[in-house]
């Protein structure tokens, strides 16, 4: 696995546009994110189109069992590094889904970043600081490889889940950037301080003006 922790979401609609970004970004990030947006349009040529780049594939698979594990099978000649899963699918289903795996690694999703507690109450679920360990706790049993949080849990996830076993978080932006929709989020630094293995940030290299420059500044900052 690449050392660098950053992987950087491909959140545009078209290959051509995910593979420009790529090269502009090239070495500054360690993977790339395709996920619903680009896979919707460009299927699996999105990711096809990035060549040997590492690549997390989140398409947050969430189905019966059987469905998943036929769904990652037939993800597995994209030969992607990472493929995300939603543990609220249950035991059953992310079983199912480490049992058709191959070399790729699940990560289960816990609650998005976008969710408050208000917005967890209103689907029926607990707080976040009590449903995020439940289910990163369910994901580990389950043989899942690791999770995607969001970086105000992860101290508390790492605290049940110990190493190999992964953390993967979005909802990271540098001291001063946009929020946009993220509800729980942190910057680079406190996000590996607490515990994180990886980082998903979209925008604020995407689209700054020069998003290699800007995933390098991130990388400074961690160093």
């Amino acid at each position: 696995m690449n050392s660098n922790p950053i992987i950087a979401a491909l959140d545009v609609p078209s290959a051509d546009e995910a593979t420009h970004l790529v090269q502009r970004i090239g070495d500054a990030a360690g993977a790339f994110k395709v996920g619903l947006q680009l896979f919707s349009t460009a299927g699996p040529e999105a990711v096809r189109a990035l060549g040997d780049r590492r690549v997390f594939l989140d398409l947050k698979l969430h189905d019966i069992p059987t469905t998943v594990a036929n769904a990652v099978r037939a993800l597995m000649p994209l030969r992607a590094e990472l493929v995300s899963v939603h543990a609220l699918g249950g035991r059953a289903m992310l079983e199912a889904a480490n049992d058709a795996k191959r070399e790729e690694k699940i990560l289960a999703v816990t609650i998005l970043t976008s969710l408050d507690d208000a917005a967890c109450k209103e689907i029926g679920l607990p707080p976040t600081d009590e449903a995020v360990p439940t289910l990163a706790e369910l994901a580990f049993a389950a043989g899942c490889d690791g999770v995607i949080c969001a970086p105000t849990d992860v101290k508390a996830v790492r605290a049940i889940c110990p190493k190999p076993f992964l953390i993967v978080t979005p909802g990271i932006r540098p001291a001063g950037s946009d929020p946009n929709e993220q509800a729980r989020l942190s910057t680079p630094r406190a996000a590996i301080d607490a515990g994180a293995d990886r980082l998903v940030i979209g925008r604020p290299i995407t689209q700054a003006e020069d998003p290699a420059a800007a995933a390098r500044a991130i990388l400074e900052d961690l160093a």
